[in-house]
């Protein structure tokens, strides 16, 4: 007697049904295959985007602590006489000799850094160009403090060395005072520190009042 299996001796609609059963679970597979895929791949760009993060703040956490010890060590340019260091501690006073002040920065000598502000024009520090490398209108620092070297190179160190300018402007409490001669000043000071790379960087500014 011939044997026959039990999906032969199947009526032809059940034949059919297990076909589509088989064939739509080969759909939901593939369709869980793409969203697992689709999973993966956004874990992986997650994480990436918060690796990165995490290291722009970091490279920006060493930018703004620079900036800090450049205006720290412009604190000790203004008031050297306090802290023992630096050499231009007669340019500073409520009264200082403005000719020591120069518009656009000074370049050289003791008037490095130093800018002079005319009423109602941009703010001597926004003109500054902080990375250049030819006659540089900023002090860097330690230049005239004597400060110990800051380290730079690479890894998980600054790019370059911090940099500041000081500008001299009216002090604010002697505005009704009529005659320019008789108005104290304090002094503005921008200083600018590096990340690892040079692209990142942090302004830092502070009002020092002698």
């Amino acid at each position: 007697m011939r044997k026959t299996s039990d999906m032969a001796d199947a009526p032809t609609h059940l034949r059919l049904d297990a076909t589509r059963q088989q064939g739509a679970s080969l759909v939901v597979v593939l369709l869980l295959l793409v969203v697992v895929s689709l999973l993966g791949v956004g874990g992986i760009q997650i994480a990436t985007m918060a690796e990165r993060s995490a290291r722009n703040d970091r490279d920006l956490q060493i930018a703004w602590q620079g900036a800090e010890a450049a205006l720290m060590d412009a604190e000790i340019d203004i008031d050297s006489e306090s802290f023992g260091t630096g050499s231009r501690r007669s340019l500073f006073s409520d009264k200082p000799d403005l000719t020591n002040f120069v518009l656009d920065c000074g370049t050289t000598g003791n008037q490095k850094g130093l800018c002079a502000n005319v009423e109602g024009d941009k703010p001597a520090w926004l003109t500054v160009d902080f990375l250049a490398t030819s006659s540089p209108r900023y002090v860097t620092y330690g230049e005239f403090t004597g400060n110990r070297p800051f380290v730079t190179g690479k890894g998980l160190q600054a790019a370059q060395k911090p940099r500041y300018v000081i500008e001299a402007i009216p002090d604010p409490r002697d505005a009704e005072v009529e005659k320019p001669a008789e108005r104290r000043h304090v002094y503005r000071v921008t200083a600018m520190g590096f990340g690892p790379n040079q692209s990142t960087q942090g302004v830092l500014q502070m009002i020092y009042r002698d």
